[in-house]
């Protein structure tokens, strides 16, 4: 569609294409050539303005001498998920950059995430997003904040694929007493967050409230890491009116410290669950 923003996974389809063509020596002119189109055609496909079929796609590889099975299953996945599914669009009605969000989010293989005073999106009930969703100051009709609960049931889906990402998460002991919702709701969110912390790829650990001065108090953050290395780690880091994204070798490598770091000072994943049953406890 004329105008439509272009999704993350079309821009680094569109990246990664103009690499290889440069790497290889090619011109735009010579890979106009050889998939039978004018110039313009490339040049519109590597700025993310226009889709590429999948037969262009595999073409275009080869003539750039891109061999690897891995790397190239990986730029032909992007490509047919380059159009965002239904329940995508509706939750971008919060603010663009979610779809953004939602595109690293579904082809990441690592995620990485520390929060400060909520529990993590992938890990959090329905009831608890809908308070969370409730609880500031906003224009968002009932329609809306419906759509973008489901949303987050939706992007859930992930943890569940055949082959799910490896998700760690790092919670504040305060993310985890403050009674989002009510002290009902918050007792099965604990109970949903014991539940997930045993699933094989979710590891989940607590910074505890005695401890000292540490690496997480500018606040919260998420890192994503992909199965090729050639898309580069993401840091993603949210506001209120949209998200800000690092992706510079050295903005990814701060962060990814900052993340080992706080696991260095976190309760062991066996603990951290004590923990969360001696609060649950209390509620």
């Amino acid at each position: 569609m004329t105008g439509a923003r272009p999704t993350v996974r079309r821009r680094r389809l569109a990246a990664l294409l103009a690499r290889f063509r440069e790497h290889a020596g090619r011109t735009p002119e010579e890979a106009a050539e050889r998939i039978g189109c004018h110039r313009t055609k490339i040049n519109r496909i590597e700025n993310a303005r226009l889709g590429i079929s999948l037969g262009e796609l595999r073409d275009l590889l080869s003539f750039y001498g891109v061999t690897d099975a891995a790397q190239v299953d990986e730029m032909v996945s992007l490509a047919r998920r380059d159009r965002e599914p239904g329940w995508v669009r509706r939750a971008s009605i919060a603010r663009p950059s979610y779809a953004d969000y939602i595109g690293y989010e579904g082809t990441t293989d690592y995620i990485r995430t520390y929060e400060t005073a909520l529990i993590s999106g992938l890990l959090q009930t329905s009831d608890y997003a809908r308070a969370v969703l409730q609880a500031a100051p906003s224009t968002l009709q009932p329609a809306a904040v419906d759509a973008l609960v489901t949303a987050r049931e939706e992007r859930q889906e992930v943890l569940k694929r055949e082959r799910p990402p490896r998700l760690c998460v790092i919670e504040s002991e305060a993310a985890l007493r403050l009674r989002i919702g009510g002290a009902e709701v918050m007792r099965k969110q604990l109970e949903h967050l014991e539940e997930m912390a045993l699933r094989p790829n979710v590891e989940l650990q607590v910074i505890p409230h005695h401890a000292e001065a540490h690496a997480g108090l500018f606040g919260a953050f998420v890192l994503f890491s992909f199965p090729s290395s050639a898309f580069s780690d993401v840091v993603c880091i949210e506001h209120r009116t949209g998200t800000l994204y690092l992706e510079t070798p050295e903005e990814t490598a701060e962060y990814t410290l900052i993340f080992d770091s706080l696991r260095s000072i976190a309760l062991s994943p066996r603990d951290s669950l004590g923990l969360i049953a001696r609060i649950r406890g209390e509620l």
